[in-house]
């Protein structure tokens, strides 16, 4: 879940650092553990157990280097432990817990399996990052597997075009790394930029794409043009203050290369529009109050929720879901979070989930107990709202979702 909560800071064991700190290898370790408990709809197509349990362990080792002032070197290397009960079906933590699907843009996934029993346990590692990164005088070349995320919004995302989170994904800490060559150059004092081209199996599983992004005193604004796989991309958003508040915008567009299924836009169903408009305002009252909302237009989901048998059953849609494309199941979503103690050790938050088409939604109360920089706990509850499913048959977008809750505990050395 995309909550704006305090982070606690992964420190790294330095296991070597020069005097003034300009070369240095670095590592650092993160475990987390999750459990989730879940009780499910009526509806033994979906969900052949009303009650479900899962459990999740990670663990991430990431070990840095820079030998000389230009030139830095990162690994990232995870074990991870999931097991969930019987006959769980889609009470399985998903939609919340980590996806288990193949991350895009990679060359090879060197993400293996080393245990499975059955469908309820699961024992895997992967290389999340490799990268060697150059820095020269008004440029950085970075080489490998590596995190890149673009756009303004927090819940949503219309130009984070590689490999956006999704709104109740509760247990990624850390976006994907993507196997890409990424060029960052200053053009001027307030302009640069962002090349990347992220590599897939073949050409058409590739992205080419650049980012033009500056500032004018207190307003910034970034525009992108590119090839997203088989999608030409054309896109900009833009953030700045007004009033107290803070505003942020994006808006894409995708020419496709098939027409889309329920149409496009300006009459065209081969361009599809995804947008994002949010905003947040900061209240000064106790220990800090935080509120933010964020509407999410996405041209790539249905029109009717209740076509996801059907969707779904067409491969280039389930290739768009499974990428990140949609973010959502229908064409329209909303966000609204409230965020009380930002700065105290135990902020609470609550955040609501909804579709404005068909009223579904899911409310999710949080409680986030910083312990210290190594230890941090959360306790986050899942209520849904709406129709729930019959028959396997979605009938609306959030009122199938299990009623949930969850306890984290993430320890940072």
């Amino acid at each position: 879940m995309c909550l704006l909560l305090p982070a606690s800071a992964a420190r790294s064991a330095e296991l070597w650092s020069s005097e003034g700190g300009e070369r240095y290898y670095s590592l650092r370790t993160s475990l987390k553990w999750t459990s989730l408990l879940s009780h499910a709809p009526e509806d033994t197509v979906l969900y052949p157990e009303h009650w479900s349990a899962s459990g999740l362990w990670r663990m991430r080792l990431v070990l840095e280097a820079q030998p000389v002032s230009w030139l830095k070197a990162e690994v990232a290397y995870e074990q991870r432990a999931r097991l969930v009960s019987e006959l769980s079906g889609a009470g399985g933590g998903a939609g919340v817990l980590f996806s288990e699907s193949d991350a895009p843009y990679r060359l090879s996934q060197l993400d293996k399996q080393l245990v499975k029993v059955g469908s309820t346990f699961t024992y895997a590692h992967e290389l999340d990052r490799a990268l060697v990164a150059v820095r020269l005088t008004d440029s950085e070349l970075t080489l490998g597997r590596q995190a890149v995320g673009w756009g303004r919004g927090v819940f949503f995302g219309a130009v984070d075009i590689f490999v956006p989170f999704t709104p109740l994904e509760s247990d990624r800490e850390w976006r994907r790394g993507i196997d890409a060559a990424r060029v960052v150059r200053r053009l001027a004092d307030t302009i640069s930029l962002d090349a990347v081209a992220a590599l897939g199996e073949s050409k058409d599983a590739s992205s080419f794409a650049a980012r033009l992004s500056g500032y004018v005193g207190d307003v910034d604004g970034e525009l992108i043009f590119g090839k997203r796989c088989e999608d030409y991309v054309y896109a900009a958003s833009a953030s700045a203050p007004v009033l107290e508040a803070e505003l942020h915008g994006e808006l894409a567009f995708f020419k496709t290369p098939r027409d889309l299924p329920g149409g496009g836009v300006f009459g065209q169903d081969d361009l599809v529009a995804k947008a994002v408009l949010g905003g947040s305002y900061s209240v000064d009252v106790g220990q800090g109050l935080m509120l933010m909302a964020e509407y999410h237009f996405s041209g790539f989901g249905m029109k009717d929720v209740q076509e996801a048998a059907e969707r779904f059953a067409d491969e280039d849609f389930r290739e768009r879901y499974v990428r990140g494309d949609t973010q959502i199941l229908s064409r329209h979503a909303v966000a609204l979070q409230g965020v009380y103690g930002l700065a105290a050790a135990s902020p609470f938050s609550v955040s609501w989930i909804m579709s404005p088409v068909d009223g579904s939604g899911v409310l999710v109360p949080s409680l986030t107990w910083v312990f210290s920089d190594n230890v941090t706990l959360i306790a986050q509850a899942y209520v849904p709202h709406g129709p729930g499913p019959e028959q396997g048959l979605i009938r609306s977008e959030y009122g199938g979702a299990p009623l949930s809750g969850l306890i984290q505990m993430n320890f940072y050395y």
